[in-house]
């Protein structure tokens, strides 16, 4: 902890340098309103606690909010502001329609994952995908494709992939790096892209929040979908991977590891110390159950079906409200969208997908009501911490707007940074955020706040359809540098899982995954947020950073012999 505050003390000192020269030393008390943001940031860079460190960004702020003249006046005002944080800005956030939806919705969805898992759904769709890997390709492929099918959440992905599939690759002598690196790199990116998730409830309430602030009528659930273009760097992996292991090539220490393990059947390294965890007992099937892939498959379809039904429902009736039988008729699926209220669909499907799958579980002996609504509330439980996080991302957005981050932020990045680097720029350091801190949750609760303002600002003046490609790329930055960091990160929550599933020594995990993670987030960078940024087409930049990913492979990857 002493070298992570020291880091941040060096580059606290450097900021400081770098305004003082910039904007003349005499000015530096215009840029106060940057200190709440900055210390969330290097607090939970140096204690790796996001929750006290975003409460002290919006304490902080919340001083700040009163005017200071004496030394008395200053501690009076410190603890007005201590209280201001709870009684002003966290509890404005929960007493917001849209946002309390946001809660619902992730507790609904919460509860139906962690029946889906204890009635024996998911371990039914892992026994059908296991019957069919007959080779070390399928055995990898099929990994790939289970953390595809389970999308609906990143630790019950995590969990469940590497522990359920670890016993079938070993069996064909696919390295353990290889295994983890699969389930750590389809958890976190498919989670984040599909349009149900225990993610989306957080990631739209970010969205919402700060659109609000800033007066932007989008529906944040249609921001959500349309910026799943810019999210270069989960798209890339996520569909690099089955090519790659089609090629039957791979490179940097990854080649090694599987070198290793074909050669000489040992799928881990010698002399590693494997890592297990307590997180693993939750995702075992329990005692009397049986895999029954039903169970989840019909409340998984139910929750997607219901989220397009509702959407198409609160869209019709936004349109006739607005323009009449006559604007409905002629309106296209983007129309329905943008007049739909998402915040009810999502409801209404997480609603619905409970009482079906407790009705499935009790009609089939498989528990007492009693035992699956304590099963559900478990589920509930679970979602307790992503609860609190935006809480407190809320409470921090509120704060920043009343002290007038943004337009600091705004006035101090649009004087030395052009609009077309934008999103490169949001990327960046997002993935630098991301990586220190071991949390994209926590990265996307600092950066909304700041990026979407600093956005509007800067695309002042632009035609609607620049400026609003600007908007969705921006918030796809933030949304996949997040990640992106968080693969290389080695404090990662997921990339700790991961090695946990997997059972393999942690840092043979991240040494193997990093470079990469690193290759992919270069050609983001270089074919997409860079080319994007002044109007390039996101999808023609996720298939030539694609094609280019295959290309290198190609021909720097090294062919793993004895490979069936």
């Amino acid at each position: 902890m002493l070298k992570r505050a020291i880091i941040a003390i060096i580059l606290g000192l450097l900021v400081i340098i770098f305004l003082g020269v910039t904007e003349g030393f005499s000015n530096l008390i215009n840029f106060l309103p940057l200190l709440p943001p900055y210390l969330a940031i290097t607090l939970t860079f140096i204690t790796h606690e996001v929750l006290i460190s975003l409460f002290v960004g919006i304490f902080l702020g919340s001083v700040m909010t009163y005017e200071i003249s004496s030394f008395g006046g200053f501690f009076i005002s410190v603890g007005k502001g201590f209280f201001k944080s709870v009684d002003t800005y966290i509890l404005k956030g929960l007493v917001d329609n849209d946002h309390m939806s946001i809660i619902i919705f992730t507790s609904f969805i919460g509860g139906t994952i962690s029946l889906v898992g204890v009635s024996g759904g998911l371990h039914g769709i892992v026994v059908k995908l296991a019957k069919y890997a007959k080779t070390s390709v399928l055995a990898q492929f099929y990994t790939w494709l289970l953390g595809m099918l389970i999308f609906f959440d990143d630790y019950a992905n995590t969990l469940i992939v590497g522990n359920t599939m670890r016993p079938i690759t070993d069996k064909f002598k696919v390295s353990r790096e290889k295994l983890s690196f699969l389930v750590d790199a389809t958890s976190a990116p498919v989670t984040s892209l599909v349009i149900v998730s225990t993610w989306i409830g957080y990631e739209i309430g970010l969205i919402q929040d700060a659109f609000k602030a800033q007066g932007i009528t989008i529906d944040p659930y249609v921001t959500f979908i349309e910026s799943i273009p810019y999210r270069f760097y989960a798209i890339m992996l996520l569909l690099f991977i089955p090519i790659s292991i089609f090629m039957k090539r791979d490179m940097f220490s990854m080649y090694e590891a599987e070198k290793r393990a074909r050669q000489t059947g040992d799928c881990l390294k010698p002399g590693s110390a494997p890592i297990s965890g307590e997180e693993l007992h939750d995702m075992e099937l329990k005692a009397g159950m049986k895999p029954r892939v039903w169970n989840a498959v019909v409340p998984i379809l139910i929750l997607l079906v219901g989220v397009l039904v509702g959407l198409y429902y609160t869209g019709k009736q936004g349109i006739l409200a607005s323009g009449g039988d006559t604007a409905f008729q002629n309106a296209s699926f983007k129309d329905l969208l943008a007049n739909s209220n998402s915040f009810v669909s999502l409801i209404w499907a997480s609603i619905l997908s409970t009482a079906v799958i407790i009705m499935m579980i009790v009609c089939q002996n498989a528990m007492s009501l009693k035992n699956a609504m304590q099963a559900w509330l478990g589920g509930v439980k679970s979602m307790v911490p992503a609860m609190v996080i935006l809480s407190l991302a809320w409470g921090l957005g509120s704060v920043l707007k009343d002290i007038k981050t943004a337009e600091c932020v705004t006035t101090l990045v649009s004087s030395n940074l052009s609009v077309g680097l934008l999103p490169l720029s949001i990327f960046l350091v997002s993935s630098v955020i991301s990586f220190a801190t071991g949390t994209s949750w926590g990265t996307m609760a600092i950066l909304f706040p700041i990026v979407i303002p600093l956005t509007v600002s800067m695309t002042t003046g632009m035609s609607a359809d620049i400026s609003t490609g600007i908007l969705y790329a921006s918030v796809g930055s933030i949304l996949s540098g997040s990640i992106f960091g968080d693969h290389c990160s080695p404090i990662s929550d997921t990339t700790i899982m991961s090695s946990i599933a997997s059972s393999i020594d942690h840092m043979d995990h991240v040494s193997t995954q990093m470079p990469y993670a690193l290759l992919v987030g270069f050609i983001s960078c270089i074919v997409g947020y860079i080319p994007c940024g002044f109007g390039v087409n996101p999808w023609l930049a996720n298939i030539v950073g694609l094609a280019l990913l295959v290309a290198i492979f190609f021909f720097a990857g090294k062919k793993v012999e004895n490979l069936s």
